[in-house]
């Protein structure tokens, strides 16, 4: 069997660059987007990308002296409080920003926790439900808070970030990656039901990329991909008309397409990354 195009560091797949599309065309100026978890690392990359490009950009967080810090840096970036674990937080937030950004047309859903999880030693479910919580449950309580607001405009999106772990699980962080591919799922989902309304909705699978998610080790990781290398290849990525349906950075490629080649291929895709990253 041909050993799979892949290093140890996420770092190569030899086959195409593929995008899924569809007929839409996202414009990348002038829209009203909200960036969850904008206060750093992704988050705060793509938010400052699109403020940039001169957007209207608000991030939000639950850390506001982070996002005062991000705000401070991009004048004209707003930002607001939220905490995507509270549901009455989410509601409460979502009628604001339907008051304060009525014109408020793309939704990145962005905001995420990632914990390493041993089931050998662990005692409860405490930080599984917390990955539950915010991971999965956030984004689809925001999004449906927010499809009225999104539907009255002429044109709008969702995306989701997603994960490569969507597609070939890290075992080491086993609710992580069940909330990412569950993502994956809803967004297709989604996709499907809003196919005849003016909201597009995309998913976005990062690698695994130099910020903090994982502490500060991972900022500094040469395995990593560089943050700025990151958003600058995604950008480019949305630049392409019609807008790709998934934004796949090439870095990611061997894990999101690991079952299109056999089972075979999965399952060794699965042991090199696991065998790196274990």
């Amino acid at each position: 069997m041909t050993p799979p195009a892949v290093l140890p560091e996420y770092g190569v797949f030899s086959g195409p660059v593929v995008c899924d599309s569809l007929l839409h065309f996202m414009k990348l100026t002038l829209n009203t987007i909200l960036f969850t978890g904008g206060g750093s690392g992704i988050g705060r990359g793509l938010a400052e990308a699109f403020h940039a490009l001169g957007n209207q950009v608000i991030i939000s967080g639950r850390n506001t002296g982070r996002l005062q810090e991000v705000a401070s840096a991009n004048p004209g970036m707003q930002y607001l409080t939220v905490d995507m674990t509270d549901p009455d937080s989410i509601a409460s937030f979502a009628a604001r920003l339907e008051e304060e950004y009525p014109t408020l047309n793309v939704l990145f859903n962005n905001a995420g926790v990632m914990i390493p999880e041993n089931v050998l030693t662990a005692k409860d479910t405490g930080d599984a439900t917390a990955m539950v919580t915010t991971n999965l449950l956030g984004p689809i309580r925001l999004t449906t808070a927010l499809l009225p607001l999104l539907r009255q405009q002429p044109g709008s999106a969702v995306i989701n970030v997603t994960s490569g772990l969507a597609f070939v699980p890290l075992a080491m962080t086993p609710t992580y990656s069940a909330t990412k591919a569950a993502l994956h799922s809803y967004t297709e989902s989604l996709r499907h039901q809003l196919k005849d309304t003016t909201v597009e909705v995309i998913e976005l699978a990062p690698p695994y990329v130099a910020t903090e998610l994982m502490g500060e080790h991972q900022a500094t990781d040469p395995r990593a991909m560089p943050l700025g290398d990151f958003i600058a290849e995604v950008m480019g990525l949305f630049e392409t008309q019609p807008t790709p349906s998934g934004i796949y950075v090439e870095r990611v490629q061997f894990l999101r397409t690991a079952s299109h080649q056999g089972p075979e291929h999965y399952a060794e895709v699965f042991k090199t990354l696991n065998g790196h990253f274990g």
